[in-house]
C-alpha cells in the first residue's frame, strides 16, 4: 500500500503550494516519491504557468520489490571481472586494466587489497563475479583470466578479450505472486 502524507514541511524554499511524499506502508527506507506545486514552473514574458513536479525513487522502489521477492535478478552482480591485486605497488596497473575493460563496456572491479589469490578467488565467488583477471605486475603483456564457474584458466589479450554474451546479460524478472 502506498501512503501519501500531506503534512510534510520540506522543500519550502522552492515549492509554492502543496508538498507531498509517498511511502510504502511496510517499507522502512523512507519516501519512494515526493514533489510539490510550483507557481512558476514554466513562464515567458506573457505567461506564468504553474505546475506540479514529482520525483520517483527508483532505487527505493526496486529495494522494496526485491525485499518482497516480487523481482528476481538472473545473477548476483552486474560485475563480470574482478581484477586481482598481487601487491600494493600493482594498484596503478590494476586501474589501467580496469579502464581498458570498462572502455569496451565490460563491468569490472578491482580487489580491495592484496591478498593470496585463493582469497581473491573466493571473494569473486561470494560476490557472484564469474571471472578473475590475473596480471604479472612485472610483465605488462601477460594476462590470464580464470572462469571461476568452470575452473578453466587461459591467457587473454587486454585489448580484445570479451566475455560471452550470456555472461554480460543482466535481467530482472517479475515474480508471479
Amino acid at each position: 500500500m502506498l501512503l501519501l502524507i500531506l503534512s510534510i514541511a520540506r522543500g519550502l524554499d522552492y515549492y509554492t503550494g502543496t508538498v507531498y511524499e509517498g511511502y510504502f506502508a511496510d517499507h522502512p527506507f523512507g519516501a519512494v516519491c515526493s514533489g510539490g506545486r510550483y507557481d512558476n514552473l514554466a513562464s515567458s514574458e506573457k505567461f506564468k504557468l504553474p505546475g506540479v513536479g514529482v520525483s520517483i525513487g527508483v532505487t527505493r522502489m526496486l529495494g522494496y520489490l526485491f525485499s518482497k521477492s516480487l523481482l528476481k535478478a538472473n545473477k548476483k552482480s552486474p560485475t563480470l571481472v574482478l581484477i586481482s591485486l598481487p601487491d600494493e605497488a600493482s594498484r596503478p596497473r590494476a586501474f589501467t586494466i580496469a579502464a581498458a575493460l570498462r572502455s569496451r563496456g565490460i563491468p569490472c572491479d578491482i580487489h580491495a587489497k592484496p591478498d593470496k589469490y585463493g582469497k581473491q578467488i573466493r571473494a569473486a565467488e561470494r560476490r557472484g563475479i564469474p571471472y578473475i583477471w590475473f596480471f604479472d605486475s612485472k610483465d605488462e603483456g601477460k594476462h590470464e583470466i580464470k572462469d571461476i564457474r568452470s575452473g578453466e584458466q587461459f591467457a587473454a589479450d587486454l585489448e580484445t578479450w570479451m566475455p560471452p554474451f550470456l555472461d554480460s546479460e543482466m535481467r530482472v524478472e517479475v515474480v508471479k505472486p
